[in-house]
């Protein structure tokens, strides 16, 4: 009785988990080819319940077989085809959704998830679902254009941009045109983008793109036209004191930034030159010697010949540790009269007088 009763709680605690973990996900879905999609399969986890394994399978015209498998946290793609394009949330419980990449038209099929739980009594409790993949081509859509942040309104000089988008399998092919009287338009390039990195007041006009890709069947979308307006005066903006964006007064964009540098430089340039030349004139005024030397007179007086006096002339000395005078005679003395005077002056020094003046 007691065994019943426990395989009778077992039953009842295994259903009652297994009304919990229902797996959830489309029967069908379709994706684009070329394009991303994800196969959902989901649940609702259970506190006693721990997921043991996950696989993805699939049966199409290549064949069937495990695509997808994870044992705990190791995570293996089993088939070559499917390499580097298959992946599956790790860190969000209940959710074992298979995202596919860049779809190939050989990837429709039937896929199957299959998950395995094991309960606190080591039971293993097994779910799975199908769902049918198709995929498709899809035809070009109607594309926009995207202008740059500047807007379509610009200064010439400015640089801006044009691109054109459309949705569809790709590749998707564009083309700009340019309207031209008559009606004409005028092709302008093959690329998404049409860009000007300077614009000119002639580059002003009407511009439009078309796209197309081999799913349409030769079917060519065309956008709408936009206006391109490129102008030869300063762009005037009204903003607030604020600057917020909300009416104010108006203040006109000028390019004055680059001017202002180069004006800078040169009055800096200008300056520095100034300073140089300065500092060159002030060291050669310093360093230089003076052309003419003061000259002084020296007058010796005695009280045997005052009447008759020599004068001895000398430079003022160069460098202040020595005193060296240089004597010069006057042309109006001969050398006999100032070698007695000077013997007179040496023979009584204590009766001599010094007169000096500058004769410079």
């Amino acid at each position: 009785m007691g065994m019943v009763l426990r395989a009778a709680v077992l039953m009842s605690s295994l259903f009652h988990c297994s009304a919990f973990l229902d797996l959830s996900g489309p029967s069908e879905i379709r994706g684009v080819w070329k394009e991303s999609i994800t196969l959902p399969c989901v649940y609702v986890p259970v506190e006693d319940l721990v997921q043991q394994s996950l696989t993805w399978s699939v049966v199409h015209d290549k064949g069937s077989g495990t695509i997808f498998r994870r044992d705990g946290s190791s995570d293996q793609v089993l088939l070559s085809e499917y390499r580097e394009r298959l992946s599956v949330p790790k860190d969000a419980p209940g959710n074992v959704s298979l995202l596919i990449l860049n779809l190939e038209i050989s990837d429709r099929g039937t896929y199957t998830c299959q998950v395995t739980w094991r309960d606190s009594n080591n039971s293993l409790i097994a779910k799975e679902i199908t769902t049918k993949l198709e995929v498709v081509k899809v035809a070009a859509t109607k594309p926009i254009i995207r202008a740059g942040e500047p807007g379509l309104t610009l200064p010439a000089g400015a640089s801006t941009s044009l691109t054109c988008e459309a949705r569809g399998s790709p590749p998707i092919s564009y083309r700009w045109f340019r309207s031209a009287p008559a009606g004409r338009a005028e092709l302008l390039s093959t690329a998404a983008e049409l860009a000007w990195p300077s614009l000119r007041p002639s580059d002003s006009g009407t511009y439009f793109c078309e796209a197309e890709n081999r799913a349409g069947a030769g079917a060519v979308q065309r956008s709408d036209a936009v206006q391109l307006t490129v102008t030869d005066l300063p762009i005037t903006a009204t903003t607030s004191e604020s600057g917020m964006g909300y009416p104010g007064k108006n203040e006109t964009i000028r390019d004055f930034q680059r001017t202002g540098v180069s004006l800078y430089l040169v009055i800096l340039i200008a300056v520095v030159c100034g300073a140089v030349v300065f500092l060159v004139i002030s060291l050669i005024l310093c360093i230089r010697k003076p052309k003419d030397a003061q000259v002084y007179d020296v007058k010796f007086h005695t009280s045997r010949a005052a009447a008759s006096s020599s004068t001895c002339h000398y430079e003022e000395p160069i460098s202040s540790t020595e005193n060296i005078y240089v004597m010069e005679l006057r042309e109006n003395k001969t050398s006999e009269d100032v070698n007695k005077n000077v013997s007179d002056c040496v023979a009584n020094p204590q009766e001599s007088e010094y007169e000096v003046g500058d004769t410079s």
